[in-house]
């Protein structure tokens, strides 16, 4: 991944905005300045140590590439597929650590929801503290607003998926002393949600709608609109919807990428497809997702095992489900099937990596790994979406981006808020959203017809 302005300032940023917070609300007992260590006193005095903070506020919570596997920060891979995918019929994860969640016995002691709590409300305070100290700043009055629309957007996206998750939080919008943390409680979700979209629709027109290379990663007006999106749909809200994601398509700055398998790896960093990416750097600031999808022929864990009920959601190449289409053969089900299938998930004896065929449980013997078949592989797949081929590095710190939002989320976003909202389907509105996704060059599966019933 290439460097950034911002990139350069990881380490710094995050140290500078846990100390911030960490020493917010201290008295110094002789009202010394510290010498190992920043101060709310002394650090806001530049536009740099603004952009600092900026950095801080965007950063993940653990400091290192190592433990980002289990740090559940909501911009970060592995808390999505663990917290949003292994909790579905769409996979599993091999510690068996979202049994209670499915069995319905999910306690406040289980440590992913735990740890996805805190590692938000850290974040929620960086934004606080940012926004509290940021007017000590003599900087372009422009630019200052601008990062202040960056920080609220990103804590209303978190406030978004607390009040999602959760329903009824703390609604925290100030760094509290030891006192007011204890004594803190929650609002009602309703609050909460009022209070998203307030900030959102307040911080829109002061982000820009581009930026150049050097801050790509930062919060744009479609970041911030696509979010906003989010929320009107989990709202229901649809007319309202509608016109966000409208807004968004007519900025006439995304588009659909012809390269599908490039997407979730280095190599698609950067596309006009992505509209908020969680910004990562190699080695210094990477991620764990290649050590939790590959198996272990190639150094990973297999943490994730997809189901066969994910698979057979993949179509034929004629747009029908496998019960249906005279193409499919279940002697040999993975002929004829949407292109996305085998880029998505590794099947047994068919996908190769590094010039090595996946094979299912290559090391069953009861004397390795002997909880292999039900812990690990046992569903017979694995996750290929986001397994970079070209990496050859350690796969705990992989550097590439997480695309957290894309356009094809938008595009399809529109059209679900379209036929919710009783619009009429016509073929126009199919071709604008759900064939330009399915048309993607890399993929080419026949468009969808007003003639086919979408429900």
């Amino acid at each position: 991944m290439k460097k950034s302005c911002v990139s350069k300032y990881i380490f710094v940023g995050a140290f500078l905005s846990f100390s911030i917070v960490v020493l917010t609300g201290c008295d110094s007992l002789l009202n010394k300045y510290p010498l190992d260590s920043l101060s709310n006193s002394t650090f806001w005095q530049t536009e740099g140590d603004a952009l600092l903070a900026l950095t801080g506020v965007y950063q993940q919570n653990k400091l290192t590439g190592t433990n980002a596997k289990q740090s559940f920060d909501l911009w970060n891979q592995d808390a999505y597929l663990r917290l949003f995918e292994a909790t579905t019929d769409n996979g599993f994860e091999k510690d068996n650590g979202v049994t209670d969640f499915n069995n319905g016995d999910l306690a406040a002691s289980y440590q992913p929801v735990m740890d996805l709590w805190t590692t938000t409300y850290i974040k929620i305070t960086k934004c606080n503290n940012f926004l509290e100290n940021i007017d000590n700043v003599e900087m372009d009055v422009s630019k200052l607003e601008e990062m202040k629309a960056e920080v609220k957007t990103i804590r209303a996206y978190d406030y978004f998926w607390l009040a999602f998750l959760w329903s009824d939080v703390p609604l925290v919008t100030k760094v509290l002393t030891v006192d007011e943390a204890n004594s803190v409680f929650r609002d009602s979700r309703e609050n909460v949600i009022k209070f998203v979209i307030e900030e959102l629709q307040a911080a829109i027109p002061n982000l820009p709608v581009t930026r150049p290379d050097k801050d790509y990663g930062r919060i744009t007006k479609g970041a911030a609109l696509a979010i906003l999106g989010r929320v009107f749909l989990a709202e229901k809200r649809w007319e309202d919807a509608k016109n966000v994601y409208k807004q968004i398509m007519d900025l006439g700055v995304y588009n659909i990428d012809a390269r599908f398998s490039d997407l979730f790896i280095e190599k698609g960093e950067n596309s006009k497809e992505f509209l908020l990416v969680s910004k990562r750097m190699p080695d210094i600031y990477g991620n764990s997702i290649l050590l939790s999808c590959l198996g272990f022929t190639w150094g990973g864990y297999h943490h994730y095992s997809p189901y066969n009920e994910l698979v057979e959601d993949f179509e034929c190449i004629d747009g029908l489900p496998v019960k249906e289409s005279p193409l499919f053969d279940p002697e040999k089900p993975y002929e004829n099937r949407d292109p996305r299938l085998l880029k998505t998930i590794f099947v047994d004896n068919i996908s190769v990596f590094k010039n090595i065929l996946y094979i299912a449980h290559p090391d069953s013997s009861p004397t390795v790994y002997q909880d292999q078949l039900t812990r690990r592989q046992w569903s017979g797949y694995m996750v290929r979406k986001f397994c970079d081929e070209d990496y050859n590095g350690n796969l705990n710190v992989y550097g590439c981006d997480f695309p957290m939002i894309r356009y094809a989320e938008v595009l399809l976003s529109y059209l679900e808020a379209n036929i919710e909202s009783g619009t009429p389907i016509t073929q126009n509105l199919l071709d604008e959203t759900i064939n330009r996704v399915r048309g993607r060059e890399e993929i080419k599966m026949p468009p969808v017809t007003e003639q086919i019933r979408i429900s």
